[in-house]
């Protein structure tokens, strides 16, 4: 249907998560209408990216620094470990600029069903961080699906023998939700995190 190196740019595009085949054709149709500067602009910001992203050594985020940023700042708590399942939702705990801790990204979470075990993330480098010491607490921020809350309880069936305090964060009905359209889960976790006001 199409010429095939528009067909092999498709095909590249759709190989994308969450890229179906007709957002791959606008995409593709998108780069074809770039001029040769742009186009050559946005092939060195892939390579660029590809070529300098690498994992922090220490909290095993993307960066393009070694430590990253968060990690090599000094106003940051180092006795607390929020440990989440992505770089992206490091960023997203950032955005409420609240946490003054550090993180711990685990690059997914334990899924049995997709052949994903413990040894296929990372978490033989947050084990080596919390037994270096100096850390009081480790907050679990995997997502509330079946695979972030097995993550969840392995990771903490891992490190309360350390001596650890390990918390989950409370999960629940979210701001602006009715009631009437949360499932039975998400209410019960509601009703576990309440707090006094």
């Amino acid at each position: 249907m199409y010429a095939a190196p528009i067909a092999k740019l498709i095909e590249e595009f759709n190989k994308m998560p969450g890229i179906g085949k007709r957002t791959a054709e606008r995409l593709a149709f998108h780069v074809l209408k770039l001029s040769d500067g742009e186009a050559q602009a946005f092939a060195d910001a892939v390579l660029a990216a590809k070529r300098t992203i690498r994992f922090c050594p220490i909290c095993q985020s993307l960066t393009d620094r070694e430590p990253c940023d968060i990690c090599a700042n000094p106003k940051r708590d180092r006795s607390v470990i929020c440990v989440v399942e992505n770089p992206k939702d490091v960023l997203a705990m950032e955005k409420i600029r609240e946490y003054t801790g550090v993180y711990h990204v685990l690059h997914g979470a334990i899924s049995p069903m997709d052949g994903i075990g413990p040894e296929d993330i990372k978490l033989r480098e947050l084990l080596a961080r919390v037994q270096e010491g100096g850390i009081r607490e480790v907050i679990m921020a995997t997502n509330p699906t079946i695979e972030g809350e097995a993550t969840a309880m392995y990771v903490s069936r891992l490190l309360k023998p350390l001596g650890v305090k390990v918390t989950r964060i409370a999960h629940g009905i979210p701001v602006g939700g009715d009631l009437e359209y949360a499932d039975e889960v998400t209410l019960a976790r509601a009703m576990e995190g309440r707090r006094e006001i």
